[in-house]
């Protein structure tokens, strides 16, 4: 096969690829009445890997808010996935007002290979690839689909994430406190308030415009858009009430947007939290820790430690504040730059 046929080989296939991704944007953007349509964005990388991103579409009888929701950015947090399938299958586009996109998994090849944080196919986590890259790796060609199709045309960007398959974490919903856009910052936190979710956690927003935003909820604030991310579910299992738990926060902000009929049911007692601290491992070994999420802690108290495989202890971790415990590592293998524990401190 010669060179000049598989350069016009490649050409046709990032033809076919850029119209069938630039035909995302002309169903939202020009078809009018109301639809549901299920979408697969195909992506092909210069290292013959290839991938798909599957997109809902469901744009009630009566114009709207663009609202979208992300689930699966990793893998094998599956409640967010489990949960946003099923709001997909329950929403009725009689009642919808406005548009409702989904992602329901962002990262199929994490997914269907059990693949804990990265896309197995380039090793890359999702979740550190924003902006991404247009001719890049599969990983950052789907972060690049989603910075420069999905983010710009939403009026609010929900991720959803959870605990992974070696992490334990309490159910919570949080945003940036970017100072710079205010409208945008009071809209995340009033959502935030009323999804229903016992502890609403604020993050403070650092970050120059010039910089990659990396997280995917990040780029759309840094793209001056309200954006939030739910946190809940853990362990890489399903629990119910932890899928429950997120359908009832996305109705909830979806009621609280006027877009969807359904009654709010905020939190009777919401805690806030602010600041957060991260305990790193600098040791591989195996941890130990009899503390779990949601436990209180006191600055410089001894939270965990690691043995060497015979048993001794190489490292002790001490809290760095007084705070919650977010989430943390609930299974024993821990590597260098683990984060051992995630601690929030307390409004």
């Amino acid at each position: 096969m010669s060179k000049y046929y598989i350069s016009l080989l490649g050409f046709f296939m990032s033809v076919h690829l850029l119209m069938a991704q630039n035909g995302f944007i002309e169903r939202i953007t020009s078809e009018t009445g109301s639809f549901k349509d299920d979408m697969v964005i195909d992506f092909k990388d210069g290292l013959g890997h290839e991938g798909y991103l599957p997109i809902s579409i469901l744009k009630g009888e009566t114009d709207g808010p663009v609202f979208t929701v992300v689930a699966g950015v990793h893998g094998y947090e599956y409640p967010p996935i489990v949960a946003t399938q099923s709001i997909v299958k329950s929403i009725d586009l009689k009642t919808l007002k406005g548009t409702l996109i989904v992602i329901p998994i962002a990262n199929t090849a994490s997914f269907f290979s059990r693949t804990p944080f990265v896309n197995p196919q380039d090793n890359k986590n999702l979740n550190n690839a924003f902006p991404g890259k247009e001719n890049g790796t599969i990983t950052e060609q789907i972060a690049h689909f989603i910075t420069t199709n999905i983010i710009p045309i939403s009026d609010v960007f929900l991720d959803i994430h959870g605990g992974d398959a070696c992490e334990d974490l309490i159910p919570f919903v949080c945003y940036y406190n970017n100072e710079k856009q205010p409208e945008q910052t009071a809209l995340a936190k009033t959502l935030s308030d009323k999804s229903g979710f016992e502890y609403v956690v604020s993050y403070p927003y650092t970050i120059l415009d010039t910089e990659p935003a990396k997280y995917a909820f990040k780029q759309a604030v840094q793209d001056g858009k309200t954006a939030l991310s739910i946190e809940c579910g853990k362990l890489g299992n399903v629990q119910d009430e932890n899928v429950n738990l997120i359908k009832k926060g996305v109705f909830n902000m979806l009621a609280a947007m006027n877009m969807y009929a359904v009654e709010i049911e905020p939190h009777q007692d919401v805690i806030y939290l602010n600041e957060q601290y991260y305990v790193k491992a600098t040791k591989q070994g195996v941890f130990y820790s009899t503390y779990k999420a949601g436990d209180k802690v006191k600055k410089d108290a001894v939270v965990g430690y690691t043995t060497d495989v015979f048993g001794k202890v190489i490292e002790e971790y001490t809290a760095p504040n007084d705070g919650l415990i977010l989430y943390k590592l609930a299974t024993p293998p821990i590597n260098v730059g683990d984060t051992v524990m995630c601690i929030s401190s307390l409004n």
